[in-house]
């Protein structure tokens, strides 16, 4: 009987405040919507708080509750997750109040949007990319803001992001013994991304698939493409004398010259 009686008391308090919101969403008391939009705020109900914010912005959209309004449906939106429209206000607001006190915020916070619609490294990188620059937008307006280390810190695990994407390009091509896509596009990794933790390796695909290329050529081909695999080896050699791939590399070598005399 008292779980019948708790559960009744629930189910009441619940439709009234549902009834009491509805009644406030339809009415034209933009003040009651303000106290209860920032009552819901307040109380992290941001799906409700964000019906009312948007009401009381349509109607008063230049006076300080107007704006506080924009700005918290910004924040509501992310709070929520929803990062594309979060971005869309956020951006929005900066336009609409230009002389903002929270514009330095608010352009983290686009650019915060970015990063969380960032997708894993093995999706399209689009997003990355556009996240990368909206936070070195940030670092360029910003530049003595406390958020620039966490700014740095952001765009370098955005940039591992796409060489991660990048390095998997190039082991994709390896496996599939696709030697000419192996090599342009380990070169274009090392091009971008010479200091990488990645990079001996990615070194050693290329040669290593720069002599398969070469052997597999037609006659006319061979020649040069084994002076390049000759040239790749020493850069190799030079960039990473110690490396464990050299002896598995300069057997290819050898090969090589047999073949070419």
């Amino acid at each position: 009987m008292k779980n019948y009686f708790f559960i009744f008391g629930f189910a009441y308090l619940f439709l009234t405040g549902c009834s009491n919101y509805n009644a406030v969403v339809k009415a034209d008391d933009f003040a009651a919507k303000y106290n209860l939009a920032n009552e819901l705020y307040d109380n992290k109900q941001y799906e409700k708080a964000i019906v009312l914010y948007e009401q009381i912005y349509q109607h008063s959209p230049k006076s300080a509750e107007g704006e506080l309004s924009y700005y918290r449906l910004a924040k509501s939106y992310f709070q929520v997750e929803d990062y594309y429209m979060a971005q869309y206000y956020y951006s929005a607001y900066m336009q609409r109040f230009p002389y903002s006190a929270k514009n330095e915020e608010v352009l983290f916070m686009v650019a915060l949007c970015s990063v969380k619609n960032s997708p894993e490294h093995s999706l399209d990188q689009t997003e990355t990319e556009l996240a990368i620059n909206n936070v070195q937008q940030f670092i360029d307006r910003y530049p003595q803001s406390y958020l620039i280390d966490s700014c740095n810190q952001i765009i370098d695990q955005l940039q591992f992001k796409l060489e991660t994407k990048q390095y998997d390009q190039v082991k994709l091509y390896d496996k599939m013994e696709n030697y000419k896509a192996a090599v342009a596009s380990g070169e274009l990794f090392l091009e971008g991304h010479g200091q990488s933790d990645f990079a001996e390796e990615i070194n050693y695909v290329v040669v290593k698939n720069s002599y398969f290329l070469a052997i597999n050529s037609i006659e006319s081909k061979k020649s040069e493409r084994f002076e390049q695999t000759n040239e790749r080896f020493r850069t190799f050699v030079l960039r990473h004398p110690q490396s464990k791939y050299s002896k598995e590399l300069s057997s290819y070598l050898d090969k090589l010259s047999e073949n070419n005399n």
